[in-house]
């Protein structure tokens, strides 16, 4: 399956890896954070780049998925007081290293902002139109209001609105209409894919109802999480969070996530709490864009906390 770029049910493959690595300078002794862990694979890493007596936090909202990655990295040898796992959310980063008792803050923080090959994989989790599933979409499934819930309240205007700024949707305006229709509004994938097409489809080939299809799961995935006014939270806290000379790397896949990203950092280091930032984005090279397609919209930023404070 990975010969074909396809990811193995259950795993996922992290993306940028040896370029996260060289953005954070990692040394032995360090401690830091991994503010979405999802299955890890950063996170393995990084420990094995921070031994001996390096510490990591790993951060994740997602209850299902949590323990299981905590267990893994269990397996391989991360003791408690090496390797410790926080179920919250990242825009909570100074109250989750106030738990650990890193009060002057971490030598280094991560944040992968990708949706984990293993919920997307899920139709239980609702992420995508692949298989029939429940329309969910919430990275901790037993808080907030799911997708179909959020569908089945969400207004014409708001919903065209949100397809226009999340997913730069042409033809929100008469998506909104199929999709916002109160108690009839899609319930599972499967109707919204379909409702999505129909209201596409007189205008578009069957490759383009697609992509609309996926811009579509992808604005309303975004927009019943919070994701962007989660990001700016978690931005504003970064300096802070952030020893002197501590270095923050975020991996984002949407326009929207790397323009907050580019814009916190470039106001970073015009007020000093950073004294240097990526120039510009890292992204993907052609061989791991074709064994690993999740990685093609992949951006990489870096800053580093200013050594003067």
């Amino acid at each position: 399956m990975r010969a074909r770029g396809q990811t193995p049910a259950g795993q996922h493959r992290p993306v940028l890896v040896e370029e996260v690595l060289g953005a954070l300078e990692l040394r032995a002794g360090q401690r830091g954070v991994d503010a979405t862990i999802g299955w890890g694979g950063h996170a393995e890493r990084v420990l094995a780049q921070i031994s001996p007596g390096g510490q990591l936090l790993g951060l994740d909202a997602d209850p299902l998925e949590l323990p299981k990655t905590e267990a893994r990295l269990r397996t391989l040898g991360h003791s408690p007081e090496v390797f410790r796992a926080l179920r919250t959310n990242f825009a909570a980063l100074p109250a989750a290293l106030a738990e650990a008792g890193w009060n002057d803050g971490a030598d280094f923080i991560l944040a992968d902002l990708g949706v984990s090959s293993m919920q997307l994989d899920d139709p239980e989790r609702g992420f995508g139109a692949k298989d029939e599933g429940p329309l969910d979409m919430r990275m901790n499934p037993r808080r907030g209001s799911s997708a179909a819930e959020w569908l089945a309240k969400v207004s014409v205007a708001e919903l065209d609105v949100v397809l226009r700024k999340y997913a730069d949707e042409s033809d929100a305006a008469p998506i909104a209409e199929a999709l916002a229709v109160g108690e009839e509004a899609p319930a599972t994938t499967s109707e919204l894919a379909a409702a999505v097409r129909a209201a596409v489809q007189p205008r578009r080939n069957p490759e383009e109802a697609s992509h609309a299809v996926r811009r579509v799961f992808q604005a309303i995935r975004i927009a019943v999480n919070d994701e962007f006014g989660t990001l700016e939270m978690f931005l504003r806290a970064l300096p802070a969070a952030l020893r002197p000379g501590g270095r923050a790397v975020i991996l984002t896949f949407h326009s929207g996530e790397d323009r907050r990203v580019k814009k916190a950092f470039q106001s970073g280091l015009r007020s000093g709490l950073y004294e240097s930032i990526a120039p510009e984005p890292l992204r993907a090279g052609a061989a791991e864009r074709r064994d690993n397609p999740r990685a093609s919209s992949a951006k990489l930023r870096w800053a580093v906390r200013a050594t003067i404070q």
